[in-house]
């Protein structure tokens, strides 16, 4: 399975704000506020090809959507957008990223384009401190945010943005930029991770889409659900040191980052719920729970 990126520039869309202030800024968001705090998800997106299939998997994101708060805007940190650097999403019309190949044509034939929401990103952009967040005027939205949100609000009714994910940097620079993200979920934002906990796409069995995973797939996933229940997040920003089982089941990290983002984000004693638990093709964890 490959992946390939091809964002282009979307020359002569209108920038919204490009002079806005911090005054002006807040003046705008400041209305931006549910009833309560938006709570954060993390969710384990698999096969692309879930965005047209009718599973137990996507019927748990229909529910979910359903019982959530309907958020003012949706923030994605998705496995699929990973730059030199952190950029944010500012395109008031973000399209359709098909960062995949091979895969029936009928995926391709699906569009999910929301608006964009350049105001809150900008907010992003003014809220971290410890890092430079950069703005990215072109970024549609990749699989890894489409391919869910398909299914958690299916009109496309609600703005969404994106944060991208820096290579360069350490687990404990994610987990810890996801904790600075905090003041969003005070403005109506839904915060979402999107990757998986096990993913290794070089020993997947095509031939087990849904049985057994292997043991040392299910043995990683249950290290991270165990310290997740104790609220040990420590051992999942260091999970190397977890030996063999961490090694195959996170042979590059870029999807398991965005999980941490998540954790970081979770309050001490907010509530962490399971929303859904399952493996595809052996090697990938489907995990997905709920933060507050």
């Amino acid at each position: 399975m490959k992946r390939r990126s091809f964002i282009k520039h979307l020359a002569g869309m209108p920038l919204i704000a490009n002079a806005m202030n911090l005054n002006e800024l807040k003046t705008i968001t400041d209305g931006f506020q549910p009833s309560q705090r938006m709570p954060v998800l993390f969710i384990g997106h698999g096969n692309p090809m879930n965005a047209i299939y009718d599973n137990s998997f996507t019927q748990s994101l229909n529910r979910l959507g359903k019982t959530l708060e309907k958020p003012h805007a949706i923030l994605v940190i998705s496995a699929h957008w990973q730059t030199r650097g952190t950029f944010v999403s500012t395109n008031p019309w973000p399209p359709t990223i098909y960062d995949f190949s091979g895969f029936d044509r009928k995926l391709y034939e699906v569009k999910y384009e929301p608006k964009g929401a350049p105001e809150l990103a900008k907010e992003l952009m003014n809220t971290v401190t410890s890092v430079t967040i950069k703005e990215d005027i072109a970024m549609g939205l990749d699989h890894g945010a489409w391919t869910v949100l398909k299914h958690l609000y299916p009109l496309a009714d609600v703005p969404v943005f994106e944060m991208s994910m820096d290579f360069d940097k350490p687990p404990s620079f994610h987990y810890n930029l996801g904790s600075e993200l905090s003041k969003l979920r005070e403005k109506g934002v839904l915060i979402i991770g999107s990757g998986n906990i096990v993913h290794n796409l070089r020993l997947l069995d095509w031939n087990n889409a849904y049985g057994k995973p292997f043991d040392w797939a299910l043995d990683f996933d249950e290290f991270v659900k165990n310290n997740i229940n104790n609220r040990n997040f420590q051992p999942l920003v260091e999970y190397e040191k977890y030996g063999k089982p961490a090694l195959l089941s996170v042979p590059s990290n870029d999807h398991y980052l965005p999980m941490l983002y998540t954790l970081g984000l979770a309050n001490e004693k907010e509530p962490i719920k399971y929303i859904y638990e399952g493996y595809e093709f052996g090697s990938l964890s489907m995990r997905c729970f709920q933060i507050g």
